[in-house]
């Protein structure tokens, strides 16, 4: 799941929100997750969240992200 921040201070609100984001996966005790933020241009960055596919349809309802992808470790 990724939430898009975009303007001047774009990467410290995107890091801010990965921070909820961590927080809320200990408080529900959600398997395999992992939460980081990447900077993506100088006015965008984005906030993601990689969890089990079967924990999406769940996460994305209670989590509202702009927009989502598979991911595939290499």
């Amino acid at each position: 799941m990724i939430w898009d921040f975009r303007g001047p201070n774009a990467h410290p609100i995107a890091t801010h929100h990965a921070k909820h984001l961590e927080e809320y996966a200990i408080a529900e005790n959600l398997p395999d997750w992992d939460i980081g933020v990447s900077l993506v241009s100088e006015m965008h960055s984005i906030a993601y969240f990689i969890v089990p596919e079967a924990l999406v349809p769940e996460l994305r309802t209670a989590l509202k992200p702009n927009r989502g992808q598979r991911y595939q470790e290499d």
